[in-house]
């Protein structure tokens, strides 16, 4: 604004000059607030890509935590594992710590299943005892169910999908011999 009233007050070659010095002032002027424009606008844009990017993989992720994937006990199936004379053909575990099982016996002769047990220590107390004894051709299997599995001195319970880990016992005898047995299975049960 300076320049315009002094060249007001010149005439001649020197208005000239000072019109020409006013252009380039205001086009240095003008240059400057376009860069500064374009500046913000490429700042905005930078901001907004990231943003845009940086919500989708959010809510990606969400999406995947709420079906579960982060949490380890998806990933864990069930097992149960009894030495080589017996298998576990299928197990259900209710929230409550009462475990259905089908065992198939492959002994070389056939058994009758006195006890049956379920506890996270291995141990022969709080069995269900089988009276009269349940007896079990060879190559055949049977289901037991409602079956009370323990946690220490204490019935188990767990919420759904947390996992059990802990042993299946069976007390059987052999009918050809007469002798008493005991086997353990190894259990990971997830609660269903």
């Amino acid at each position: 604004m300076f320049l315009t009233e002094v060249s007001a007050i010149r005439s001649g070659e020197e208005t000239y000059l000072f019109l020409f010095l006013n252009s380039i002032y205001g086009n240095m002027k003008k240059r400057a607030m376009r860069s500064r424009s374009n500046k913000a606008q490429s700042a905005m844009e930078y901001l907004m890509t990231y943003g845009w990017a940086i919500l989708i993989i959010s809510v990606v992720l969400g999406a995947l935590y709420m079906m579960g994937l982060f949490n380890p006990s998806t990933f864990i199936s069930s097992q149960c594992i009894f030495p080589a004379e017996f298998s576990c053909l299928n197990t259900y575990m209710s929230s409550g710590g009462l475990l259905t099982i089908n065992i198939e016996q492959s002994t070389s002769s056939p058994i009758n299943i006195t006890a049956i047990g379920c506890n996270t220590n291995a141990t022969t107390t709080d069995m269900v005892v089988q009276s009269p004894a349940v007896y079990v051709p060879i190559g055949s299997n049977i289901t037991f169910s409602g079956i009370q599995c323990w946690s220490g001195s204490s019935p188990y319970s767990g919420s759904v999908g947390s996992v059990f880990h802990g042993y299946v016992i069976l007390n059987y005898t052999n009918i050809q011999t007469g002798f008493p047995h005991t086997t353990v299975a190894s259990l990971l049960q997830k609660i269903t």
